[in-house]
């Protein structure tokens, strides 16, 4: 495949400077006093974008005001020194990069979506090739052919560098409980390789959103969406069946750490036919899940998180470029939490987590 023509890209990148991109146009409040001690941080869900899959991104359009949908394509286009500068300004030492969904995740065409994935994979890592103590990566993978994936996976992984792989949702209406997909749970089980499940639009429209274009998208719709996809694993067993599957969620874990306790009260009684777990639900979703904090700058819900996840499965993410990065470092410089959890939340649970050995940083 070859890339098109960049001038959207230098157009993007003029957009960018005029607008100041999503990213870097607030700074935080004034109550919000940095640590005196420089916090590295490690961010893994901050996206990227090519040209060529700019057609797949359009598709979230309708979830996001058209005033501002097409505002942060600069900063996504952008892998060189604008977003490094972001980086240092804000003491993150390494980024995941992760391509910007759906991706081919809506790709008809099975082979197509298998081609392409594999070419966004190796344009990634030449980019991380270029500063691999700033940036690792997470594999674009097409679901619809769940062996190719897990052979993708297992390249990018062991081949390529990278420190998992990034699921948008469904595919074409296919969940990753369905027992088609067991040989890519096997296969991420085996390396070890979490896959992230990230927010992505239902094959369908529910009633419940008829009317209220606000809840379909990032203020409702995508957290019900993302978080019900985990617990299908969960329910179906893919963690009982994989116990070293490993899945992250961002968001503060879509809704779901708030409710481990309703999960375990209600599953003996729910109509569940011929379901069973040998523990309860919040075992699977404590051992095999961890979270982010993109996008959610909360005390109180990152105390909610440790409390109910552990502090071992909660790690820090922006969520680069559509959330505000001065934003997110100054909050999990300054929650109040303490300093042994804030180490572990904004680099210490990743490295671990991701298996990142490698020196990071700007003066690595």
């Amino acid at each position: 495949m070859q890339r098109r023509d960049l001038l959207k890209s230098a157009t993007f990148a003029v957009a960018a400077q005029a607008l100041g991109t999503i990213a870097t146009s607030a700074q935080p409040s004034a109550a919000q006093t940095p640590t005196s001690k420089r916090l590295g941080k490690i961010a893994l869900e901050e996206h990227f974008m090519v040209p060529e899959f700019v057609p797949y991104f359009e598709e979230t359009y309708p979830n996001i005001s058209p005033e501002i949908a097409k505002l942060g394509l600069a900063a996504l286009l952008d892998l060189g020194d604008h977003r490094i500068e972001v980086m240092d300004q804000n003491g993150v030492d390494y980024s995941v990069l992760s391509l910007s969904g759906p991706g081919v995740q809506i790709e008809k065409d099975t082979a197509v979506a298998v081609k392409r994935a594999k070419w966004v994979n190796d344009f990634l890592s030449k980019e991380i090739q270029k500063r691999p103590t700033r940036f690792g990566g997470l594999a674009h993978l097409a679901m619809q052919n769940p062996a190719e994936a897990a052979s993708e996976l297992e390249r990018c992984i062991r081949g390529l560098g990278f420190q998992g792989a990034m699921i948008n949702g469904q595919t074409n209406g296919e969940y990753l409980d369905l027992d088609k997909f067991s040989v890519f749970w096997e296969r991420a089980a085996a390396l070890e390789a979490p896959i992230y499940i990230h927010p992505g639009n239902p094959v369908d429209h529910p009633a419940m959103y008829a009317d209220h274009p606000e809840l379909w998208g990032p203020v409702c719709s995508w957290a019900f969406e993302t978080g019900t996809h985990a617990l299908r694993l969960v329910f179906a067993g893919v963690f009982e069946r994989y116990p070293k599957a490993r899945v992250i969620l961002g968001h503060m874990g879509e809704t779901l750490p708030l409710n481990l306790w309703r999960f375990d009260s209600r599953w003996p009684i729910s109509h569940r036919g011929s379901m069973t777990l040998a523990e309860p639900p919040s075992f699977y979703i404590k051992r095999n899940i961890a979270i982010t904090t993109s996008g959610v700058c909360s005390d109180i819900s990152l105390r909610c998180a440790l409390d109910s996840m552990g502090a071992e499965n909660v790690m820090f993410s922006i969520d680069y470029p559509f959330e505000k990065t001065p934003v997110a470092a100054a909050f999990i410089e300054n929650a109040r939490i303490t300093e042994t959890e804030r180490q572990q939340v904004a680099s210490g649970n990743a490295k671990r987590i991701l298996k990142i050995t490698r020196p990071i940083g700007p003066s690595a």
